[in-house]
């Protein structure tokens, strides 16, 4: 069973201004379309042929977990966002939101400060680890379920992701995928 390139839940331009149509064909077109045709290379012929991508991601390394992770990074990526996303959650997100991280401003200032402190390539999450919320980055293409914790929301903050629109402004990018895109009932579906 090959892996395939899921397709984009909008058009290509509908996160623009914040994301262009020009970024998703780079990002997305390019380089999410490398990792899954580089997972199908690795996998071809391997134990790991017929393995649902969760089950490679927990049992490689290397090249072939960069690649894996990296193809569910993305997937999961694009869901967190919407056009006309942004704004407030509710119901029981808002609820572990305000429980756990001190509420929507709280989140908001440390979910930035995270993604902007983030060193070098990798991704903010906000994640559900032992029943509560947390906050955590991770660098290249490592991801929350090889720490024994739950995807709710990523935000990617490699260079790709942002540079031709923002260009070195990684600050403006995160604050805008904040207040712009973010796909509260996605989030909560992950709950």
């Amino acid at each position: 069973m090959a892996f395939e390139l899921p397709e984009l839940p909008y058009a290509k331009d509908a996160l623009a201004p914040v994301i262009s149509a020009e970024t998703i064909d780079y990002h997305y077109g390019k380089h999410h379309n490398a990792y899954v045709t580089n997972l199908n290379k690795l996998t071809e012929g391997t134990a790991h042929a017929d393995a649902s991508l969760e089950d490679v991601i927990m049992a490689a390394d290397g090249g072939l977990f960069n690649n894996a992770a990296q193809v569910w990074n993305h997937s999961f990526y694009w869901n967190c966002m919407q056009a006309g996303g942004g704004g407030d959650p509710s119901g029981a997100l808002a609820e572990a939101i305000d429980r756990d991280l001190g509420g929507i401003e709280a989140f908001r200032r440390d979910f930035k400060n995270a993604c902007v402190g983030q060193f070098g390539s990798g991704w903010g999450w906000l994640v559900q680890k032992d029943g509560k919320l947390e906050i955590m980055t991770t660098a290249n293409a490592d991801l929350p379920m090889k720490h024994g914790a739950k995807a709710l929301l990523t935000c990617d903050v490699w260079e790709h992701a942002y540079y031709v629109d923002h260009r070195n402004a990684r600050p403006s990018y995160v604050e805008q995928f904040i207040d712009k895109l973010i796909n509260w009932d996605f989030v909560a579906s992950n709950l």
